[in-house]
C-alpha cells in the first residue's frame, strides 16, 4: 500500500534539553525548528505541557506558543497540549484569547487531563488536582462557555475568548478520552509516540461513538509517532540510540539531559529493553524508502488524518534534517532549502 501524499503532518515539540546545552538554548532551537518546519510544509507545530524535568524546557507552555506564533508566519501553533486539571478555565481561555487576538486564525488548544510530570510535583501545582481531573469533562464545557460569543451576557465573562476561532483538540493516550472526544464532538488527537497500547481501540471508540459539533461534523483522528529519519538506515537506528535512553530514564526514573547516540547502550537497557520497545512500538527510524514503507502500513492500520511527530534527537541540525526527510516523505516532493 502506498498512502496518498496530502496527509496532513505536524510536530510535537518539547524544547529538548541536550547534554552540553542550556534551556535558553533549546527555546532558541524551538523556534528555529518551527520556521524550518513552516518552510517544510509542516501544518501545525504543538508544544507541550511538561514541569520539573530537567531534559525539557516547555513547561511555561502558552509563553512558548506565544514566541513561536510571533517568530513564524503562517503555521498553527497550540498546545500539546494544556493540562487543564493544573489551569483554572477561565485563565486558560484569556490566554488562548489573547493569543488568537495575537495571531488570529493561527492557535489550537489541545487539552488533556494528565498532570505532565511526578504526582509530587503535580500537589505543588494545584492542591485539588485530583478533584480538577475528575471535573475535566465540565472544566472542558466551562472553556467552551467562556468562547461562546453567547457568554456576552454572563456574568463572568472571558472578553478576548469570546468568538474567538481557537479549535479544541482533546488529547488522551486511553479508551476514556475517546469517548469524551467522541461525546463532544471535537477532534482526537492520540499520545501514541509513548502510550501506543489502546491506539486502536481507542480509535475505534472515538470513530463509532463521534456526535457532530459546530466544531466538527466528521471524526478526526491525530495520531502521533516518534521519527528518526536519516540518509541511511544504518544512520537513523545510530541516531534513535538518544530515543532510546530518553525512554530508558522514563522507566527507570533517571532522568538526564538529552544524550548524544552511542555505540553501547547501558547495561541496564537490556533489563528494561522489552518495557522501552513497548513505549517507542509507533516509531518511524530510517531512510526515506523505510520511513515510507512503515508509514504506509501505520496509516492502513489507523486510517489516521493526520500524523504528529516527535523527534528525539540529540544534534539540532540532525534533527532538522530528520524533519526535512519526512516531509519529503509525506509530500513525494524534494525540499531545497537555502
Amino acid at each position: 500500500m502506498t498512502f496518498k501524499k496530502d496527509i496532513a503532518f505536524s510536530v510535537l515539540d518539547l524544547a529538548p534539553v541536550a547534554e552540553g546545552s542550556t534551556p535558553a538554548e533549546a527555546l532558541r532551537n524551538s523556534l528555529d525548528l518551527a520556521q524550518h518546519v513552516e518552510k517544510f510544509g509542516y501544518r501545525r507545530f504543538w508544544v507541550a505541557e511538561h514541569h520539573n524535568m530537567i531534559n525539557v524546557a516547555s513547561a511555561a507552555t502558552v509563553v512558548i506558543i506565544g514566541y513561536i506564533a510571533q517568530g513564524t508566519n503562517a503555521i498553527r501553533v497550540g498546545s500539546g497540549g494544556i493540562m487543564l486539571p493544573n489551569h483554572s478555565p477561565l485563565i486558560v481561555s484569556e490566554q488562548f484569547g489573547t493569543l488568537a487576538s495575537l495571531y488570529p486564525g493561527r492557535i489550537d488548544l489541545g487539552l488533556g487531563r494528565a498532570p505532565g510530570t511526578d504526582p509530587v510535583t503535580a500537589r505543588e501545582i494545584r492542591s485539588d488536582r485530583m478533584a480538577a481531573v475528575h471535573d475535566f469533562p465540565d472544566e472542558i464545557r466551562k472553556l467552551r462557555r467562556y468562547f461562546s460569543e453567547d457568554n456576552q451576557r454572563g456574568m463572568v465573562r472571558s472578553i478576548l475568548a469570546e468568538g474567538a476561532d481557537v479549535p479544541f483538540w482533546i488529547l488522551g493516550s486511553s479508551t476514556d478520552s475517546a469517548y469524551l472526544a467522541a461525546e463532544m464532538g471535537l477532534p482526537y488527537a492520540f499520545a501514541s509516540h509513548f502510550a501506543p497500547a489502546q491506539l486502536l481501540a481507542a480509535i475505534d471508540i472515538y470513530r463509532e461513538n463521534f456526535k457532530a459539533s459546530a466544531q466538527l461534523a466528521e471524526p478526526y483522528v491525530m495520531i502521533g509517532a516518534n521519527v528518526v529519519a536519516c540518509e541511511t538506515d544504518a544512520e537513523a537506528f545510530k541516531q534513535a540510540a538518544t530515543m532510546k535512553q530518553l525512554f530508558l530514564g522514563v522507566i527507570t526514573g533517571k532522568r538526564q539531559l538529552v544524550q548524544p547516540p552511542v555505540d553501547r547502550l547501558p547495561d541496564e537497557w537490556f533489563q528494561y529493553q522489552t518495557a522501552v520497545e513497548q513505549m517507542t512500538a509507533c516509531s518511524l527510524i530510517g531512510g526515506k524508502r523505510k520511513i515510507e514503507a512503515d508509514l504506509s502500513e501505520l496509516l492502513e492500520l489507523t486510517r489516521a488524518d493526520e500524523i504528529m511527530t516527535v523527534s528525539h534527537i540529540y544534534d539540532h541540525e540532525t534533527r532538522i534534517r530528520s524533519f526535512r526527510l519526512f516531509a519529503e516523505v509525506c509530500s513525494g516532493a524534494k525540499i531545497t532549502t537555502t
